[in-house]
Order: C-alpha cells, then structure tokens, then sequence
C-alpha cells in the first residue's frame, strides 16, 4: 500500500483527479493528515465512502506509532519507529525549559563512516521516504509540545535531499504543518551540489559539521573530506547572503589531544574570518573501538572563551541523553531492536 503521508499538495490534486474527486478535495486530503493527524481513511468524513473506500484500495495513511522508548535520567527521550522493510529509525526528543526539540533521523544508517559516529558504525540500510521522515514527528507522544526540529539524527540529511526537501517543503506549508523554517535545522558533513540545492530551495537553518580547520586532520576523522574539502565548502557558503534571519552554524565535536589545541583556534578564525555564522562545541560521547577521547570540560571552555576572543560567536552545547546513547554522534539502532523481543515488523 502507498502512504500518504508524505505527499505533497500537487501530489493530493493528482490523487484527487484519479479518484473523481473535486479540485478542492487536494486541499481537505492534505488539512486531514497534517492538520487533524489522522490514522485512517476512514475518519475523513466529509469525503463521502463510495471516494474514501476507492482510495483504501490503494492507500492508507502511512503513521507508525514508536515501538520502544527510552528515558534518560535528564528527560530526554529516545524513541524507536519502524521504517522501510523491517529495519529501524531512531529520534530523540530533548526537552529543555521552554525549547522542546526533536532530533530527526533522515536514513537508516549512513555511508560517510566518520570516526566518531555509532550510526556510521552501522552502515548504510536505506534512504527514509518524506513520510517516515514526517512520521517522527507526528507520532511522536510529545509532538504537541514541539518548538524545534533538527535534522541530526541517523543519516547524512544531503545524501537523501529529495526526500529531506519534500519533508520541510510539507513542515513548512500552509497546507502542511504550518512550521516558521527558522525552527528547522538540517545538519550536513558538507556534500555541496545537494547543500546548494538546500541553501536554494529551503529557508531553514543550516549546520555545518566541521570537527577540523585542517584537510588531513578532517580527513582521518571524516572520510568525506577526500570529496569536499573544507575550504570548497566554506567558499560555497560565501556566495550566499543568508540574511539575518538565516542561521549557519558550524558543529565541532571536540577530541583530546586531536583538534583542541592553539592551532585549531587560529585555524578555525583563519577558514571562518568574515562568514557570520556560529560555532557549537560538543563534547565528545566515547563509542566502541574509537580511539578518540573527548576534551575536558575545563578545555572546552578555555577553546570557546579564545574563539569568541577572535570574534567567532561560540557557545558549549549541552550534553542531553547520554546515558541511554540519545547524545550526539551515539543513535544506532542494533542494541534497541536486539532488545526489544516483541518487534514483529
């Protein structure tokens, strides 16, 4: 059965037409499952059975209620959905204060195989649909409570772009859920021809994960270095006028003895001098066989206090869901599904 979660309004005028429908009825299919979150056909009353059991032959909704969650001493949560055949998803949910943000995945696995990362560890399974990406938000218990969405879960968002673009297109649409995209962040290692296609065709956030000024260093810790080094990326950043509204940011995950010294500093001013953006300091979670160790916190600080010296906005981003692997760099899905014996997906 084809989902239709996930679709776009042009895609509900298509629907529409095939089914004998009226013009207007693109409109109530798109208000019904973005706007009133159904689960089944069936509940949209006010298109008539003879319409609703013609498209029940072919559709259904597409929602998949989470198959596990996990809570962490802090409240963050992680929570497990099914996606493609038989494989699995994972988003956490941070809540804080008066923010309340949801990291979301964009494929199952991933190929860029940077040295720090669990998902990179499990390997590349499948692209996520527009639907499974929207799923994670509209089945998620808490969605009511939203204020953020970032695309840094599972996944490199870039290497999905058509899909990743057809999500926030529907996030964002009048028709859709209505989303500001200044409440969206999508994260990339830097793979440019889709990062254009992003920059060009969405107005949400942009987040750059950076870790190294240096192309050999960032090579050893990010393979996709050898592809787009990190100056063709910060120079592709600099055609753009962003605005004021528009954030870049630039994610640093920082690693004892490996990118948190003086030279990185003058570095990370030297490639950035003259491009607005920010840089986030993340502690490093430590995964099995990395050889990698996170800075200390009293390092961390003195790294950022000497950025925002240079003129660089730096701030130390706080570490949330950690001890049940919510963190960065830590979402993998193979100990949750070998945990959970009740998944028959």
């Amino acid at each position: 059965m084809e989902s239709l979660l996930g679709k776009t309004l042009t895609e509900f005028k298509a629907i529409a037409l095939e089914n004998n429908l009226p013009a207007f009825a693109a409109k109530e299919l798109a208000r019904w499952i973005y706007q009133k979150g159904i689960s089944d056909i069936d509940q949209m009353t006010n298109i008539s059975k003879k319409a609703r059991e013609a498209l029940k032959k072919k559709y259904e909704i597409g929602r998949f209620e989470p198959t596990k969650v996990q809570t962490s001493a802090d409240g963050t949560k992680k929570y497990l959905y099914p996606a493609l055949k038989g494989l699995f998803i994972e988003a956490a949910y941070i809540p804080d204060k008066d923010r309340h943000t949801l990291c979301v995945s964009s494929q199952v696995g991933c190929k860029m195989g940077c040295l720090f990362c669990m998902t990179g560890k499990q390997g590349f399974q499948g692209q996520l649909t527009a639907g499974e990406i929207l799923n994670q938000v509209l089945s998620l218990p808490e969605s009511n409570l939203l204020t953020n969405i970032v695309f840094m879960g599972m996944g490199e968002p870039m290497d999905n772009i058509d899909n990743v673009l057809q999500s926030l297109e529907i996030f964002t649409a009048d028709w859709g859920l209505g989303w500001s995209p200044r409440r969206i962040t999508v994260s990339t290692v830097g793979v440019e021809p889709a990062m254009r296609r992003f920059i060009e065709e969405s107005e949400a956030h942009l987040a750059i994960s950076l870790h190294s000024p240096f192309n050999e260093e960032r090579r050893r810790l990010m393979p996709v270095e050898h592809v787009y080094p990190v100056e063709s990326i910060i120079n592709t950043l600099r055609e753009y006028d962003f605005g004021r509204q528009r954030r870049v940011s630039f994610e640093y995950i920082m690693f004892d003895g490996v990118n948190d010294t003086s030279k990185h500093i003058k570095g990370l001013t030297k490639l950035l001098n003259g491009l607005r953006c920010r840089v986030n300091l993340i502690r490093f979670h430590a995964i099995p066989g990395s050889p990698l160790n996170g800075s200390l916190p009293e390092k961390m600080k003195w790294f950022a206090d000497e950025l925002n010296k240079k003129g660089l906005i730096t701030t130390i981003r706080k570490s949330r869901g950690e001890d049940i692997f919510a963190a960065c760099g830590l979402l993998s899905t193979k100990n949750m599904v070998k945990q959970n014996v009740d998944l028959d997906y």
